[in-house]
């Protein structure tokens, strides 16, 4: 359920704070909406004061040029977990066509979520709900992220998964990939049985519910995974990188206090 309108009070003589326009990649299930607003609702709870739009590449409503219809200037953020096409290629270009129609419109464009170590934080939390004790040295953990036709945003998730098995006592952190190259999660979760893997958990690095999540779960699970995480969906860690993206866009000195 929606949450009720947040009244923004701002000090007299204040200038008002620079809309935030988070950009999702949009989908056809509703499920992945439901999940960007509820996410997009907690960071207007932590920042009231600030107005927050959502935007989606592709499947629903609103655009990006939607979404940037009547500000003069606006903080525009991929709700993305990798620099890919979308990043690099479709939000530019949707603001090139956007400044062309409009040359007083200020844009701050800003990074993508991730990578960054409050993502890791947000998948320890999302396996401990699936009863996964975090850093247990008998699990072997499988990272999967939706996968890309840019090798650099592949290579971007195995370094994730190389960083965070070599920060925490887990058996062994697999990066393996839902679409476009390889290994697929099945093939990871088969591997790791043949090696001799007695607990094997499935971390989606995805931010919202849909076909991919659901394809994970259900191969995995036929493959002998002993438990799947949840995805990300409005864990607090998000909220938190969102804002902080945010300010690193508007204030292009601020300095990561997490990161």
């Amino acid at each position: 359920m929606r949450t009720a309108p947040v009244r923004r009070w701002r000090a007299p003589g204040t200038p008002p704070a620079v809309p935030l326009i988070a950009v999702a990649h949009g989908s056809r299930d509703p499920r992945a909406a439901a999940t960007v607003e509820d996410l997009l609702d907690r960071v207007r709870r932590t920042r009231p004061e600030v107005p927050v739009r959502t935007a989606y590449l592709d499947h629903a409503p609103p655009t990006l040029a939607m979404a940037l219809s009547g500000v003069a200037e606006a903080a525009v953020l991929p709700l993305l977990l990798t620099e890919a096409y979308h990043s690099r290629v479709d939000i530019p270009g949707a603001l090139a066509e956007a400044t062309a129609r409009r040359p007083r419109l200020r844009v701050h464009r800003g990074a993508t979520l991730g990578p960054h170590p409050l993502l890791v934080t947000a998948l320890e939390r999302r396996l401990a709900e699936a009863g996964v004790p975090p850093g247990d040295p008998g699990t072997a953990v499988v990272l999967v992220s939706a996968g890309s036709s840019d090798p650099r945003a592949n290579a971007a998730v195995a370094g994730i998964a190389a960083d965070w098995a070599g920060r925490r006592g887990w058996r062994s952190v697999t990066a393996a990939y839902a679409s476009a190259t390889g290994p697929t999660p099945q093939e990871a979760v088969l591997r790791l049985r043949r090696s001799g893997a007695t607990r094997i958990a499935v971390a989606p690095y995805l931010l919202a519910p849909g076909h991919f999540a659901d394809k994970i779960r259900r191969e995995t699970l036929a493959a002998g995974a002993d438990a799947v995480a949840d995805v990300l969906g409005a864990a607090p860690e998000l909220a938190t990188v969102l804002l902080e993206r945010y300010e690193q866009a508007v204030h292009p000195g601020a300095r990561s206090a997490t990161a």
